[in-house]
């Protein structure tokens, strides 16, 4: 993202082209002009010629990308195994970013890439030279916080030519930290969210899910070998209720505990989900910042919805790293939605009034009575960047109870 709130948005990536059209297994059927000739050639990306590694690649903007990337690695994701990572490894798909690409970059196996890649598949021998069709290589991933997956995409920049056939996606509810070899055991049942689908290289390929249920891994498969850059599972978080309860006070707001943003004037530099990430900001754009507003009486706003019905107790406001680009007063508003309707402004109070804000520091504010609400609102004058938001408080009763039926209904 950009460095200066004067810079233009990340290009990255370049020259959005259409959607690929909804593929099948059935779709995958061409006629060879010759012998050896490569039937998927519509689907590959041109080679790399030089200049902007990106100008070429085929984005595509996803609904569901809206949502919180639950394997994200800042929240607790990671790759468990892959049965095989000879060129790239497999780490490499939940690296925060898009994936860079060195045409000078080789190493001792070959090119160096930004990704998870597996060598090439062989057959059987010299009469039959190519994998069989069910042939693939696997990674197995743990979300960061288990939830709802409403899609993921399969990122493949800049595998123009060695990206997989196809790709499929599993899913699966194991407590604990269950380790590779109990999750390739029987006793783990997988569930399909995205069968064996063809892709296109040097692309973002998305697939909407329709799963209700609550996953904590996911097995990924491409079919029958290659490399993948990116994997993005965005969705909503389910947490465990026992747990919140074991931990009694937590923050209200943070996306680890199920809080989202639900809507926001603005997000033309960064997401404003990174105001509830649990960590600390690391640099300027691991917050949210809006652009430069000009329109006088106006300012930008955030809307969350909490983990549940709860009891504020505390704010806390980070401003790190936006040192001349933060926010010069906030405000903060709560709803009860159990009560009113959020649409209707006449149903939100003042919990947080207009303040100052100071750049580059926290802000921590001790609430004169506890605040009950299932939603917030996050007001800034005129506009600029806030790194983090914390609700500290706990759920009332309604709140748990809310959650253990929600939690029930999404798991087994």
């Amino acid at each position: 993202m950009p460095a200066s709130s004067d810079a233009h948005p990340d290009p990255t990536p370049a020259t959005p082209a259409p959607p690929p059209p909804t593929p099948s297994d059935t779709d995958t059927t061409t006629t060879d002009t010759a012998p050896g000739a490569d039937s998927h050639a519509d689907a590959d990306a041109r080679p790399y010629r030089g200049g902007d590694p990106y100008a070429d690649y085929r984005g595509s903007e996803f609904p569901f990308a809206a949502l919180v990337d639950l394997a994200d690695r800042r929240l607790g994701g990671g790759v468990v195994a892959a049965n095989d990572e000879f060129f790239a490894e497999r780490e490499n798909l939940l690296l925060p970013g898009p994936a860079t690409f060195d045409p000078r970059a080789f190493g001792h196996k070959g090119k160096v890439m930004d990704g998870w890649e597996t060598r090439r598949r062989r057959g059987t021998g010299a009469d039959h030279p190519f994998p069989a069709d069910g042939d693939h290589d696997w990674a197995l991933l743990r979300l960061g916080v288990p939830g709802v997956v409403h899609g993921v995409v399969v990122d493949t920049a800049h595998f123009r030519g060695n990206y997989p056939q196809r790709v499929s996606v599993e899913a699966a509810a194991v407590p604990g930290t269950p380790s590779a070899r109990e999750l390739l055991s029987d006793a783990v049942r997988w569930e399909p969210l995205v069968p064996p689908t063809p892709v296109r290289g040097h692309a973002a390929n998305g697939f909407a899910v329709d799963a209700e249920r609550r996953f904590t891994h996911l097995r990924l498969c491409q079919y029958p070998d290659g490399g993948i850059a990116r994997l993005r599972v965005h969705g909503t978080v389910v947490p465990d209720p026992e747990w919140l309860g074991l931990l009694g006070t937590f923050d209200l707001a943070s996306v680890v505990h199920g809080g989202a943003v639900e809507d926001a004037s603005d997000r033309f530099y960064s997401p404003p989900t990174n105001i509830i990430r649990p960590d600390l900001a690391r640099q300027m754009d691991d917050g949210w910042e809006n652009r430069r507003r000009r329109e006088r009486g106006s300012h930008d706003w955030v809307r969350f919805r909490l983990a549940g019905h709860g009891e504020i107790r505390a704010l806390e406001i980070d401003t790190a790293y936006l040192k001349g680009n933060a926010a010069g007063w906030a405000a903060v508003y709560g709803c009860d939605a159990t009560a009113a309707d959020p649409a209707d402004e006449a149903s939100w109070y003042e919990i947080l009034p207009r303040t100052a804000l100071r750049p580059d520091s926290p802000h921590r504010f001790r609430l004169a009575a506890p605040a009950t609400a299932t939603h917030l609102r996050l007001d800034v004058y005129p506009d600029g960047g806030i790194a983090r938001l914390r609700a500290h408080g706990a759920l009332t009763a309604t709140g748990q109870a809310r959650l253990v039926e929600r939690y029930a209904a999404l798991t087994d």
